[in-house]
């Protein structure tokens, strides 16, 4: 360092021009390392501070997604067929499990399973692992002794494991109106019916249950982020009426042992699905139980030769088409008639039959005369618009089209068979709103199962809005054939077995004959039986249909397939309070006096 000497040569000072410059240089260098230690935090703080943040919450945290409240299912009266369970599901953090070989024994004891599917959960590598899940209260409280859980000085076979509450979906019902509800699996996937159709109205986003660690791993609290439940859904379904299907169904299962049965109760007016029961059915508790078959929902998913069911389309056609009239006959007193070569028979040999004869007689030759007379460009017209060949639009998954043949594709026997309900197949739920044609007078309707949709806490989310009415038939030609059908369950008709005390009913009879896959030929013992109608047939309140497929004992539909339909509709008019139609006519006339 120089020194300057003052005045007189008395002292030395330090260069004050040297020092400035060491102090600037100082000051900038200070500055400088401030202002990039501020942008390195304002890097770090604001424009990484989503990145950042994730990373540590990876590092210090575990979240694992849980599935929570689903919306309820109501029936139409608002009683329950599905709800939410809140159960205890057990977890593991397989890093700090220390048990040994006995308390593995004794967990998988409490929890019913094999101890060496528990011990299989005890990876260290995983930091979360479901041990067993939506555990039944009295399971829980067996971990917890065991593990040592409620202890006031924590037992150390307690560390790495924890509980969770999850949704469970319960059925209240069991096996009743299964496969319409549908299920949902563990994660409350939804697999079948309503479940799965209107997934996205009942379940929620999810919810999440998360872990906080230290830097060694260990867990320090953990929680669980809940969203808000589902929407709630109500249906047209009845539960009563579909406790009363289901009952005579299964009285038909025992008395004619058939494969299958199914019935549908619908509101001809609507399209409104009151009831659509099944045998065999399931639990919905218990799907693991269930096989294929007990889970197929038949009324919209398997086809078949309707048989004379089918006979309302050249009945109708021909009326509406001026092609015949009441006044008609026809000469069926062969009982056979040659189509294309092929020899079609009546099941009994008839005389001369008037048009409504011919319905009400259920005649194969009288039918397939007035389908030919009608031409096929006229059956296939007639047959779509009754809605053959096409979905109905129910809202439940799985429904099929069925399919009749374009007119360009028919053979030679075409014109004979397709009259009287061969080579085309169809579903019963596409029968029953065919018939509901009849008794609305003219207007094809929606089939429906839901009927609204309302938040948890009651706001509408969504209505049914039933599309403007397509008419197909004339409300003159609707009347009159519903007059013709009413005579098929009177005295001389196929389905006397279907009366009702006090009502009269309109309906037909069908019974059809399955093929053999072996050898391709309409088998001689293996038939579909069916019934379908409407109640009170002049004021209808309910439109049916039974169909037993492979009865044993009897096959005609008037035997096997009419009691059913009577059985079920005398306790459903009951439960409906609809009076009688001797009754009503009573009063009618008191009113008039």
């Amino acid at each position: 360092m120089e020194y300057k000497a003052e005045s007189g040569g008395q002292k030395l000072r330090p260069d004050t021009g040297l020092n400035r410059k060491r102090a600037v240089i100082l000051n900038t260098t200070i500055i400088f390392a401030f202002i990039a230690i501020f942008f390195r935090l304002t890097d770090l703080m604001i424009f990484n501070h989503k990145l950042l943040s994730g990373k540590a919450r990876m590092q210090q945290g575990k979240t694992e997604d849980i599935h929570v409240m689903r919306g309820n299912i109501y029936d139409r009266r608002g009683r329950e067929f599905a709800v939410n369970m809140e159960l205890e599901s057990l977890y593991c953090d397989a890093r700090d499990v220390e048990l040994g070989k006995e308390q593995v024994q004794k967990l998988s004891s409490a929890l019913g399973m094999e101890a060496r599917a528990v011990q299989a959960k005890f990876q260290p590598e995983k930091r979360f692992t479901w041990v067993n899940r939506k555990l039944p209260a009295e399971k829980v409280q067996k971990v917890r002794d065991v593990l040592g859980m409620d202890r006031k000085v924590k037992d150390p076979d307690a560390r790495g494991f924890g509980f969770v509450t999850e949704s469970k979906r319960f059925y209240p019902k069991g096996e009743l109106a299964s496969h319409i509800i549908g299920n949902v699996g563990m994660d409350n996937q939804p697999l079948e019916g309503v479940e799965l159709l209107y997934d996205k109205y009942l379940k929620t986003s999810g919810g999440k249950v998360y872990f906080s660690r230290d830097a060694s791993g260990k867990v320090l609290s953990s929680g669980v982020e809940m969203e808000a439940r589902g929407n709630d859904i109500q249906l047209t379904i009845d539960e009563g009426l579909q406790y009363i299907a289901e009952k005579e169904l299964a009285k038909a299962m025992a008395k004619w042992r058939p494969v299958a049965a199914t019935a549908i109760i619908m509101d001809p007016f609507t399209g409104e699905i009151l009831a659509l029961a099944n045998r065999p059915s399931y639990d919905l508790n218990n799907l693991g139980r269930a096989n294929r078959d007990d889970v197929r929902n038949r009324p919209i998913t398997d086809i078949y030769e309707p048989g004379s069911t089918f006979k309302i389309v050249v009945g109708a056609a021909a009326l509406e088409e001026g092609v015949f009239n009441l006044n008609n006959t026809f000469d069926c007193s062969r009982g056979t008639i040659e189509v294309g070569g092929k020899v079609i028979h009546d099941a009994h040999r008839h005389g001369l039959l008037t048009f409504k004869e011919v319905i009400q007689k259920s005649s194969n030759v009288g039918s397939i005369m007035i389908g030919m007379k009608l031409g096929k460009e006229n059956v296939y017209k007639y047959a779509k618009l009754f809605g053959y060949g096409e979905k109905t639009g129910i809202d439940l998954p799985g429904e099929v089209s069925g399919w009749i043949k374009k007119p360009e594709k028919w053979s030679a026997t075409s014109i004979g068979a397709i009259p009287i309900g061969q080579e085309v197949a169809v579903t019963p739920l596409q029968v029953l709103r065919a018939y509901s044609v009849i008794a609305n007078g003219g207007f094809l309707v929606k089939p429906h199962v839901v009927s609204e949709i309302k938040t948890h806490e009651g706001q509408p989310v969504y209505s049914f809005k039933e599309p403007e009415k397509k008419r197909i038939l004339s409300e003159k030609t609707a009347t009159i054939f519903k007059d013709i059908l009413k005579t098929v369950v009177e005295e001389g008709g196929t389905a006397t077995g279907a009366a009702v005390d006090g009502n009269a009913v309109a309906g037909k009879t069908g019974t059809a004959q399955l093929v053999d896959r072996r050898t391709k030929r309409y088998s001689k013992d293996r038939f579909i039986s069916s019934f379908v109608g409407f109640v009170p047939a002049d004021n209808p309140k309910l439109a049916m249909i039974v169909v037993v497929y492979e009865p044993k004992g009897a096959i005609y539909g008037g035997v096997v397939a009419a009691p059913v339909f009577k059985n079920i509709a005398n306790q459903t008019l009951s439960y409906l309070n609809v009076p009688r139609d001797d009754v009503r006519e009573k009063n009618l006339l008191l009113v008039a006096k």
